[in-house]
């Protein structure tokens, strides 16, 4: 009978490297919610996250490196929540249940991550630059697909008047929800979803083409 060979078990409190590095910024994460960003520091983090300082630096240069990591990931969740909200081809059909359907889905995913949100919309002075230059690519492919729902509205009624220009007017949509979403953040015991979204209606009615 051969004997089994047995593998070492891993030593306790050893993570896989991708695992603790996501653990390390999930740790940053609940600071930036809980403090702001000013309040992180490698010493905080490392109590967070219940580890040592030199675990950090194993993953991460300096603080700096530790922050503009948490910016990058966050800042790419945020533009594949967009990328899940933005209907693929513009569908023909009633332009403002379209674009009530489409904000709903985008205010949805602001609720649902507060912390992340925060941070797209609402950069922290002294922000690295790829976070402002991703924001920036990211409303202009938002943009450019409102302008598409915007040109097929043909499907409205008789008579309706059409913009004279799709791109301005989906830029204006495109602020208008940006600002629907930061009043969600910074007052959202004021300012719900529910009530965005009837004011939405309301204001879409008579701003669509």
């Amino acid at each position: 009978m051969t004997e089994r060979t047995q593998l070492p078990s891993p030593r306790p409190g050893r993570l896989p490297r991708p695992l603790r590095r996501e653990q390390l910024l999930d740790a940053t994460k609940r600071i930036v919610g809980q403090h702001g960003l000013h309040a992180v520091s490698i010493d905080r983090v490392a109590r967070e996250a219940g580890i040592s300082r030199p675990i950090i630096y194993e993953h991460f240069s300096d603080l700096g490196g530790l922050l503009e990591a948490l910016l990058e990931r966050e800042g790419a969740r945020a533009l594949r929540q967009l990328r899940d909200v933005m209907p693929a081809d513009p569908p023909a059909g009633e332009l403002v249940e379209v674009l009530l359907e489409t904000l709903t889905g985008y205010l949805r995913a602001v609720r649902s991550d507060p912390v992340t949100w925060r941070l797209v919309l609402m950069p922290p002075e002294g922000a690295p630059e790829f976070l402002h230059e991703r924001i920036e690519r990211a409303r202009a492919a938002v943009v450019a697909q409102l302008a598409r729902l915007v040109e097929r509205a043909g499907d409205v009624a008789a008579g309706a008047p059409r913009t004279p220009d799709p791109e301005l007017t989906a830029q204006s949509m495109s602020a208008l929800a940006d600002h629907w979403a930061r009043l969600m953040l910074t007052s959202p015991e004021r300012f719900d979803l529910e009530r965005i979204l009837v004011h939405a209606r309301w204001a879409l009615e008579r701003f669509s083409p």
